[in-house]
């Protein structure tokens, strides 16, 4: 045992090996990998769904059909809102194993319930609550990684995890989406279950049990929310990753009918927009470890950049990709340099930090998606969400340097009162 900066006792970290570590994080991405399937895979099956589910708003419209059936998108998401915060909290003093291995229980359960109920309401109900245990399982597993790998490596923690969500926008959606098309997209579902299930089999297996936060509590995780920093930090968040979405919710019709290409030429698009997101997550946790506030700015000005590349070269098939490369490498360094700032400004409410991440993105996610549509409603065309998300991103950038100036202003406060009050104080 040790004191901590605030001379606390905490427990020593304990050394792994090697191949602990490797197959510890190997467990934790998994389960991003099974979290990314479960989450964006019912975009290519709404089509089925809403066939099956919908069957009158089928037979009078096709297209009202499946925007109906878009609600259990916005289920999943409301979900990631709600749960990350809450069972962040109330979850923080339990050991991290055992909270990971409750939450992918939660997602078997949920996701199986997707897969076998029968009416629409229940569908999205059961969309809901595979939602909530999304953010927790990011931030409990990033802590989980970040004792791992040691001091100076959250960066890097966050983007071991998020890999496995980087690496199912390659793979897993794909795959998944082809099957749910050829077998249903009951099948589809009944995959991503097997997935949470044998992610819980790794980490019961491959991740050792770690320390647990006797001294956590609900009031002090829910403290971080009276911080301005913290909710600057969820702003970022929510206002830059809804720049991101507002484009990207509209890639297909951008393809289609303004870079006029094919159809069938989307999926790759959207291999592109996975390969950029892997390179840049991993990346991008490398960056954060060297500095966050740096890593927030040149990601933020690097999303802005790109999205600036797309509005302009989208009507050629080059710029098209280059611009969707781009979008999704910076995108996904911003989301490590993200939570890796809110555990930060948090103060030691890391747990419920670390989690509220993702509701952050969710909303952005909800956020971008909603003007991009009520952008292209209005008769200004396929490249207006892109617009929407530069003025969005910038808006995001603004943020950031408002925040940063305002920190180093307090700190520079602080410094001056301790200098007045003397060695006395």
């Amino acid at each position: 045992m040790g004191p901590d900066g605030r001379g606390r006792a905490v427990a020593d970290p304990v050394q792994h090996s090697r191949a602990v570590v490797v197959l510890a994080l190997a467990a934790l991405a998994l389960g991003g990998f099974a979290i990314g399937s479960t989450e964006f895979v019912a975009l290519g099956l709404l089509p089925d769904i809403a066939r099956e589910l919908l069957p009158d708003a089928w037979a009078r419209s096709h297209a009202d059909a499946v925007a109906n059936a878009g609600v259990m998108v916005s289920a999943y998401a409301a979900g990631v809102v709600v749960g990350a915060p809450t069972i962040a909290a109330f979850g923080a003093r339990l050991p991290r194993k055992t909270l990971l291995l409750g939450l992918l229980v939660g997602f078997v359960v949920a996701t199986l319930a997707t897969a076998v109920l029968p009416g629409f309401g229940l569908v999205v109900a059961a969309r809901f609550v595979a939602g909530l245990p999304h953010g927790a399982y990011f931030g409990v597993a990033t802590l989980a990684a970040s004792e791992l790998l040691g001091p100076g490596a959250r960066g890097r923690a966050a983007a071991f995890v998020l890999a496995g969500l980087t690496t199912a926008n390659v793979v897993g959606v794909p795959v998944i989406t082809a099957i749910g098309q050829a077998a249903g997209w009951r099948a589809a579902y009944l995959v991503v279950a097997a997935a949470f299930a044998l992610t819980f089999v790794a980490v019961a297996i491959a991740l050792p049990r770690g320390h647990s936060d006797a001294s956590a509590t609900v009031g002090r995780e829910l403290r971080a929310f009276a911080r301005p920093q913290v909710w600057f930090a969820i702003a970022l968040g929510a206002i830059g990753f809804g720049g991101l979405f507002s484009a990207y919710t509209y890639i297909a019709p951008i393809t289609t009918d303004v870079t006029g290409l094919a159809a069938g030429v989307v999926p790759l698009v959207l291999v592109v927009f996975g390969v950029g997101m892997t390179i840049g997550n991993l990346a991008g946790g490398w960056f954060v470890d060297r500095g966050v506030r740096r890593a927030v700015l040149v990601c933020f000005v690097g999303v802005l950049l790109s999205l600036a590349e797309l509005l302009v070269g989208a009507a050629d098939p080059v710029g098209l990709f280059v611009g969707v490369l781009l979008i999704g490498a910076f995108s996904a360094a911003l989301s490590p340099a993200i939570q890796v700032r809110l555990m930060d400004v948090a103060h030691g409410s890391t747990t419920i930090a670390a989690a509220s991440t993702h509701s952050a993105l969710n909303i952005g996610n909800s956020l971008g998606a909603a003007l991009g549509a009520l952008a292209i409603a209005a008769g200004l065309g396929y490249l207006s969400p892109i617009a929407v998300g530069i003025g969005m991103t910038a808006l995001g950038l603004v943020l950031a340097a408002v925040a940063f100036s305002l920190e180093t202003r307090t700190a520079r406060h602080g410094l001056a009162r301790a200098e007045l009050a003397g060695p006395e104080a």
